[in-house]
């Protein structure tokens, strides 16, 4: 039988390319160390600014914009609330943007689009200005996540994407503790314009100028890469797809986007990420609530915040360091990350208010639990093949996390201020219902890989690594496939 050609559609600038590209160990781990050393520090900074940019409503609700703007009763929550509403608006249009446009650009937009916007925050004087301020951010801010993901698994192996992913997702616990040292710094300002809008303005304006260094200096794809050479672009384009043969098309293929959502990991995904997230909404906006009700001053709230920050760092950097060193280990290691979490939960919500060394340990470990986000993310990257599909599983992922974040803030009633009971026993019954669905997650991508190995009558390892036969050298495909894991019987699942 005849094979069948990829469409000239599906080729974005890979005509140059010869049909096979041989790379030497040596200069592979060269080329891996400079894509590392000019894209992480971009990606890293990047994350850490979105979440901080997120996360300033926190810190300006013990600032008082909630006196100066007269919000009452449920209001806040729901300011918390509207950022996810306009992510879930954005998500599916974001993810057709990732096909149609080129990545480093279409994510520099964005940031710049998101820190006008936020800049725009230090200008809200009531409850609906505010709302529709955070519905904007979080449409921009919606091809964040998705994006980087698409990026990681764009560049790198499936075997490196938890190192990776955990590495940029880092930002997220930096942002915590540069948050509380630069809000402190914020908070003491003397000036007729509130601090808390200072707040506001002085975050975007520090997010408007780094999009335009990632406008200039964040490359589309290791093709027009300005830092490799014309050699070292083809072999970095193309190293990554020689197990996963999923090339970056700029076609938009609806069988694709029907097998996402046929797909059982799909769905399996969905659900973790929509109960993870709802703890995620009140971590978010609440923590400083939390340890102001403790009994501390604004500044000092702010710095016993930082910890928590530090704590996920070490989780998200351990976490991903050990999904790459032990075998079939990701989702055990997220489970295990849901525990510490859900024991933090446990410590915030049942020990007595007297005990507020408990309750601030608690308050440090609980976001464990977001330390398993990039793992799950790499899942995405690693476990789902093919362009388009990837993009439609990533929209729906952050579907269930809009709808996870949108619904967090509205478990803590503020009646219930400052201890939260229901939002602190929802959030631990959320996580446990985690920890079984990824468990469940685990299980079938190990069934789907026994079945593939009975039905070929071999086993494949499941680590991406060399072709069989080869010492030292490696051929690449050539560029232009586009496969999904489903039309792959070789394909096998990274536990």
């Amino acid at each position: 039988m005849e094979e069948k050609m990829p469409e000239p559609t599906d080729i974005q600038l890979d005509e140059k390319l010869p049909p096979q590209i041989v790379v030497v160990d040596d200069e592979e781990k060269l080329i891996l160390r400079k894509i590392d050393v000019h894209l992480m520090p971009f990606m890293f900074v990047t994350y850490m600014l979105q979440y901080l940019d997120k996360i300033t409503l926190g810190y300006t609700a013990v600032m008082g914009i909630q006196a100066d703007i007269h919000l009452v009763g449920q209001q806040y929550s729901w300011c918390s609330s509207a950022f996810y509403f306009g992510y879930l608006v954005a998500s599916f249009p974001g993810s057709i943007g990732f096909v149609k446009f080129p990545l480093g650009k279409y994510l520099s937009t964005a940031i710049l689009c998101w820190s006008i916007i936020l800049m725009c925050h230090g200008a809200a004087s009531n409850f609906t200005s505010l709302i529709i301020l955070r519905v904007l951010l979080g449409v921009f801010e919606s091809i964040i996540s998705p994006g980087f993901s698409l990026i990681t698994g764009l560049w790198y192996k499936p075997s490196e994407h938890s190192l990776r992913h955990g590495i940029w997702f880092a930002g997220n616990g930096q942002a915590s503790i540069f948050g509380g040292v630069l809000g402190y710094a914020i908070g003491e300002i003397r000036s007729p314009l509130a601090a808390w809008r200072w707040l506001f303005i002085i975050f975007g304006l520090i997010t408007f100028v780094w999009s335009m260094v990632l406008m200039i200096f964040m490359p589309d794809s290791a093709l027009n890469a300005r830092w490799l050479t014309p050699h070292e672009r083809e072999i970095a384009h193309s190293r990554p797809q020689k197990q996963s043969r999923s090339f970056k098309s700029t076609h938009w293929k609806p069988s694709q986007a029907l097998e996402a959502i046929m797909d059982p990991k799909t769905w399996l995904l969905f659900f973790y990420t929509a109960l993870t997230s709802l703890p995620n909404g009140g971590v978010t906006n609440f923590t400083s609530v939390i340890i102001k009700g403790l009994g501390y001053g604004e500044l000092r709230t702010l710095q016993l915040g930082m910890p928590q920050g530090a704590c996920q760092v070490v989780f998200t950097l351990t976490a991903a360091y050990l999904a790459t060193k032990l075998r079939r280990s990701r989702c055990i290691i997220i489970a295990c990350l849901l525990c510490i979490a859900t024991l933090g939960w446990c410590l915030v919500g049942y020990l007595p208010a007297s005990h507020k060394s408990g309750r601030l340990g608690g308050v440090c470990i609980f976001a464990a639990y977001a330390s398993g986000f990039p793992l799950s993310l790499s899942i995405i990257a690693s476990d789902v093949a093919g362009y388009t599909k990837k993009t439609v599983v990533s929209a729906i992922l952050f579907l269930a996390y809009c709808a996870g974040n949108i619904s967090g803030p509205q478990v803590f009633f503020a009646r219930e201020a400052p201890h939260y009971q229901t939002g602190c026993k929802v959030c631990i019954i959320c996580l446990c219902l985690g920890i079984v669905d990824i468990l469940v997650l685990r299980q079938y991508m190990d069934w789907e890989n026994k079945r593939r190995d009975k039905a070929q009558g071999v086993k494949i390892e499941a680590e991406p690594g060399r072709l069989s036969g080869e010492i030292g050298v490696v051929e690449l495909p050539s560029a232009g496939l586009d496969e999904t894991d489903w039309e792959q019987e070789g394909f096998r699942y990274i536990l």
